[in-house]
């Protein structure tokens, strides 16, 4: 488990440094990925959605810990 401050958006503190590396990825994903998100680089694109990966995770273990809780249901409308 690495030992580094997170910040909002599951980001890790600046105190980490890149590290090169070579994907072989879709193009057409990265293109329509930096487009939806509204990068200005393919690496930003990368980083914004390993974020939106991480950001997820976190919501749906808060969410499996709130079951049983009593709270009202937000999800279906009533």
């Amino acid at each position: 488990m690495s030992k580094l401050k997170k910040t909002v958006g599951g980001q890790a503190a600046a105190a980490e440094s890149p590290r090169k590396k070579n994907f072989r990825l879709r193009q057409s994903k990265i293109d329509r990925a930096r487009a939806v998100l509204g990068a200005e680089t393919e690496t930003e694109t990368i980083e914004r959605a390993l974020d939106l990966v991480v950001f997820r995770s976190d919501l749906v273990e808060g969410v499996r810990a709130m079951r049983g809780t009593g709270l009202v249901n937000v999800v279906d409308e009533e």
